[in-house]
């Protein structure tokens, strides 16, 4: 079936005023690609969905009017995403063109759409595989009036091109959007001004190597990037689960009952869950994406607003997470979990010479979006990096929810395992 939304208008935000340039280049505003920027430059854009529904909410046109304006102060303190991801001007790399040429050219595009039941694209495209990209693209859908079948909220869709930032950044960049919303402008709101400096990062030994590397590997050709295609829908089942407080406090009693640590929630059920419903034999990986920003040596700042994320990798057998008691496989879990933090981030770009793919989003205030007409009823991730995916973000009082991509026949049986560890009481 083909898409059920239809465009009403697309007109271009800017910035209101920049008030927190980037690091200045030789000639133009361009930040330059670190390692762990470049890492993405082959991967689909970030896509988050919010959907706001209820008799509060403002007419769609007053709505439209907050959203844009509030942006436009946004953009000017998150400046980068208000420019380009394209060509360095040495024409042998990649950078964010923030400069006044670019932003003006572009902008943020922001599309107002309705849909009918079962729209499917409410999250706005971004075009990454020929520079120069876009940063940032805004979509906010209304229902069809009269349409049957629909949900009847308004959603707001937010798609970032991954090379200018990673899913920390993009939260903070949210927060401050409704922050803005909801007061007006960005004064007041508390805000910490982001900081774009990439010299932490930069200043290992091999950093621009491996970020070359990554060029070489995934734009050999530049203007054209050699693009990951997103994993089927058809090869996949979608579900997502919401962990109470309460369950979150059981799954951490069950595994402190067979180890010294409580540490880790959702990563050994997810895990376990994941193990038990393949049919495995050998050794089984867990891939998690750790934010690298304190750890550094000088540490990075924690409103740094770009990418310093690190794919670390827990390993266990397949016995010793299937094997015995709920209890027992949960706390191996947790343990194999901790022993990847503490090797991988000890030094972490000891292994910059690795070619990593980080999945997995950490776990962010996605409930506390309220851009003035009250918290989003839901919140879900549009794009799937990786055939096995799992996203975790926090919901209102203390739960978590966890949104799973896998192939359609191992499914049920992760939701079986998985809903039976969780609404175990211990």
């Amino acid at each position: 079936m083909g898409s059920r939304v239809r465009a009403l208008s697309v007109t271009h935000v800017r910035p209101a005023e920049t008030s927190n340039p980037p690091p200045q280049g030789a000639d133009r505003a361009m930040i330059k690609l670190s390692l762990f920027d470049a890492m993405f430059i082959a991967l689909t854009p970030i896509q988050r969905l919010f959907f706001y529904e209820g008799d509060d909410l403002p007419p769609f046109p007053d709505l439209v009017r907050a959203l844009r304006s509030s942006l436009a102060d946004t953009l000017a303190v998150f400046t980068p995403l208000a420019g380009q991801v394209a060509v360095s001007t040495s024409g042998d790399g990649v950078a964010i063109d923030c400069s006044p040429g670019a932003v003006s050219r572009g902008g943020v595009r922001f599309v107002e759409a309705e849909y009918a039941g079962g729209a499917n694209d409410l999250a706005p495209a971004i075009e990454v595989s020929a520079l120069p990209a876009p940063a940032l693209a805004v979509q906010v859908t209304r229902p069809a009036h009269g349409a049957g079948g629909g949900i009847g909220a308004v959603v707001v869709g937010v798609t970032m091109n991954h090379v200018v930032a990673d899913g920390q950044a993009l939260w903070e960049f949210i927060r401050a959007w409704a922050a803005a919303a909801r007061g007006g402008s960005t004064a007041g709101t508390g805000l910490v001004a982001p900081t774009f400096d990439r010299a932490a990062i930069n200043q290992h030994p091999k950093a621009e190597e491996v970020a070359r590397k990554f060029l070489r590997i995934f734009a050999p050709g530049l203007p054209t990037v050699n693009t990951f295609p997103e994993p089927g829908n058809a090869l996949q089942g979608r579900r997502t689960y919401l962990l109470s407080a309460s369950q979150i406090r059981s799954l951490k009693h069950r595994i402190s009952l067979h180890s010294k640590s409580a540490d880790g929630d959702t990563a050994p059920a997810v895990w376990t869950s994941g193990v038990r419903a393949k049919n495995a034999l050998a050794d089984a990986d867990l891939m998690f994406a750790a934010n690298c920003r304190a750890r550094l040596r000088p540490p990075l700042p924690a409103a740094f607003f770009g990418n310093c994320a690190k794919s670390c990798y827990a390993r266990a057998t397949v016995g010793a997470l299937r094997d015995g008691g709920a209890g027992e496989a949960l706390a191996r879990a947790a343990a194999a979990v901790r022993e990847a933090v503490r090797e991988q981030l000890a030094d972490p770009l000891g292994d910059a010479d690795r070619v990593v793919q980080v999945g997995p989003s950490n776990r962010f205030a996605a409930y506390e979006t309220d851009f003035g007409w009250g918290r989003p009823a839901l919140v879900e991730l549009a794009s799937v990096f990786v055939r096995e995916f799992v996203a975790v973000v926090g919901a209102p009082d203390g739960a978590v929810q966890v949104s799973v991509a896998l192939d359609r026949d191992r499914m049920d049986g992760f939701e079986a395992n998985f809903l039976s560890l969780s609404q175990a009481s211990g």
